[in-house]
Formats: structure tokens, C-alpha cells, sequence
């Protein structure tokens, strides 16, 4: 592996990565990301696998340590901290391919809509969320967490076999 710079590793691409690219350039996830990176004034540098990386994030929102909105990702930390996580930048690829998937920017209300979803089955937003679980949860950081059990009479009622049912009248053979 070749340097430029002291932390800047120079990686082959794979095809499915310039694809991945590709796509996220065309459907714009990418210039969305890279406008979110000039109005927060995060500095950008090419990454491995074809990624762009945000380093030092610093507003607010979105809580995360680690996000992605296209083909780049953001973190709050430096590159040295980004170089030592090799298995958050395997989480947050995994996101890059999503948006791919996604068609851009969709990936933005499917992913959120999941996140409640967990939200509301776990009280955590990425444990039973597809694109976390999809991306890899441990390499993200997120722990399996067990479900609520959330309204228990319908829950129950479904799972509970089906009586047979009894009629009021009797049979026409039995009545006078």
C-alpha cells in the first residue's frame, strides 16, 4: 500500500466501488453531501474504497460520531481516529452502498422511518433497524437489543389460537 502523506493510504477501487461511486454521483447523494461539507465548513480528503471523508464535523445534528450522505462520510474525530476504526468505516460504506440502492436520497426517509421503527420496538433507534443491521451493527457500535413488548393484548390475541365458535341458536333440527 502506498502513502501520500503520513495517514493518506493510496487503495485500489474495486469495480463495485466505482459503481457504488458512480451511482451516488448521478443520483446526487454525493454533491448533497459534499454541499453539507461546505456549509459546515468540514474538510473533505479522498478516502479508501472510493469514500470521501468529513473529518471534525462539528454542528449539533445529527448526534451520531459517524454519518454518511452519499459516498461521503462525516466524522467528528480526525483522521487518525478514522484510521484507527477501520470497522466504522466498514459500517458507514455499507451506508454509501444504501444510498446507491436507494436512489440518493430517498435513503434519507426509509432510513429514518426505520429508525422509528427500532425506536419503538427497542427504545434504541438502530437495533432493529434495517440499514443498521444491514450495514453491521457491532461495526457501527449498536448492541442487539431486545424488543418492547408493545400493546400485549393485540400481541397476545394474534398469537393465540383461534376458538371455535359457538352459536346462540340452536340448529333448525333441534327447534320446535
Amino acid at each position: 500500500m502506498n502513502t501520500v502523506g503520513p495517514l493518506t493510504p493510496v487503495t485500489t477501487v474495486t469495480r463495485a466501488e466505482r459503481l457504488r461511486a458512480l451511482a451516488n454521483a448521478v443520483n446526487l447523494s454525493t454533491a448533497a453531501g459534499l454541499l453539507l461539507a461546505t456549509l459546515s465548513r468540514t474538510p473533505v480528503e479522498p478516502g479508501p474504497h472510493g469514500l470521501i471523508l468529513g473529518t471534525n464535523y462539528t454542528p449539533r445534528l445529527p448526534l451520531a460520531g459517524a454519518f454518511t450522505v452519499g459516498n461521503v462520510i462525516f466524522y467528528r474525530a480526525d483522521r487518525a481516529f478514522i484510521d484507527s476504526r477501520p470497522d466504522l468505516l466498514d459500517h458507514e460504506a455499507g451506508h454509501a452502498t444504501q444510498y446507491a440502492w436507494c436512489l440518493g436520497l430517498p435513503f434519507l426517509p426509509l432510513y429514518f422511518s426505520c429508525a422509528a421503527w427500532s425506536w419503538w420496538r427497542t427504545g434504541d433507534p438502530g437495533s432493529r433497524n434495517f440499514f443498521e443491521r444491514n450495514a453491521g451493527l457491532a461495526l457501527g457500535g449498536y448492541r442487539e437489543l431486545p424488543t418492547i413488548a408493545r400493546m400485549p393484548i393485540i400481541f397476545n390475541r394474534l398469537k393465540r389460537p383461534s376458538r371455535p365458535h359457538r352459536r346462540s341458536t340452536p340448529p333448525k333440527e333441534n327447534r320446535p
